[in-house]
């Protein structure tokens, strides 16, 4: 049995549920799972935790005062936090503050990192990444003193092993080099879901016809607690930001549950949703490239089918 460190990324004072399948992969066949959680008080987040199998959770902060806006600061942290438990695997979520954090890691312990994994073998010390947009796989083993792999989120499903949990704080002796610090954070304003950690996900395509008409997916993405996707022809349209985009030139996403509204189903959008669980498309067109790669397809108009669904929904 190995001790395994899981990055904990949360939101206000609560755990974000695409933590809990990195949580199932950390702890394999009965690894000793010790979370981090950074700018945080450690004992809040134990009851939101302990059902998956973590044994201590560590608030982790620094000697040199706030590191909040100190990126470098918060690696270096992390860093010592690591060692001062013996640990020598980290694992997160391949989200934007997750890939930033082990990648900082990673040049500062000259150690290994694969981002945007969808499996790990951690006896083995590998973990699996797709490339060539999903359409083959690799196996990477990594080398360096520390193991850091960033886990795309919902791409492993997450299963409870409720154990006995502790909660301490460590404050790393680092300070900071003054190269880095960020100014100002702006924020989108939305209190929406976030698209690569959704569990649901609705994307409309080039049908959808104006930015206006999102409003219709909206509806229904709120019902199941969901959030909105769009094509890159959406985007490019102007009905839709980029972050809102899907695809291989956007966001890639593995919700439990995608709905593709107006999509054709090209490779490239196919690239960024393929790992969904389960795959559902409308469009009127029956020979649309999308129902084939679909688990359920419904022939009809958008702005009819979305609509009825949603109000079945509300029910």
């Amino acid at each position: 049995m190995a001790r395994i460190g899981v990055l904990i990324e949360t939101n206000e004072k609560s755990v974000k549920p695409a933590n809990f399948g990195v949580l199932t992969a950390a702890r394999g066949e009965g690894n000793e799972i010790y979370a981090f959680v950074l700018e945080a008080d450690a004992a809040a987040f134990q009851d939101g935790l302990k059902a998956y199998g973590v044994s201590k959770v560590i608030a982790v902060g620094a000697s040199d005062g706030d590191f909040s806006k100190k990126p470098d600061l918060q690696a270096a942290a992390l860093v010592a936090a690591m060692k001062n438990v013996e640990i020598t695997a980290l694992l997160t979520l391949s989200s934007t503050r997750g890939k930033d954090l082990l990648a900082r890691m990673a040049a500062a312990t000259h150690s290994g990192l694969a981002l945007d994994c969808i499996g790990v073998d951690l006896d083995a010390g590998t973990c699996v990444k797709p490339y060539f947009a999903g359409k083959t796989e690799a196996t990477l083993k990594l080398s360096g003193d520390l193991f850091l792999c960033a886990i795309r989120p919902n791409a492993i499903e997450e299963t409870e092993a409720p154990c006995d949990i502790t909660a301490e704080t460590f404050t790393a002796d680092v300070t900071d080099d003054g190269k880095l610090v960020i100014k100002e954070v702006k924020a989108s304003g939305s209190a929406k879901v976030d698209l690569s950690e959704a569990n649901v996900i609705v994307t409309g395509g080039r049908p959808i016809g104006s930015k206006e008409n999102f409003s219709i997916l909206e509806e229904c993405a709120n019902a199941m607690g969901g959030a909105v996707g769009a094509s890159r022809v959406a985007v490019d349209s102007g009905f839709a930001s980029h972050a809102m985009q899907v695809g291989q030139t956007g966001k890639i996403v593995s919700p439990k549950l995608y709905i593709g509204c107006g999509l054709s189903g090209s490779v490239q959008h196919f690239a960024g949703m393929k790992t969904s669980k389960v795959i559902v498309a409308i469009n009127n067109d029956k020979d649309a490239p999308i129902f084939t790669k679909c688990d359920y397809g419904i022939v009809g108009d958008l702005f009819e089918v979305v609509p009825a669904l949603t109000a079945a929904l509300k029910k």
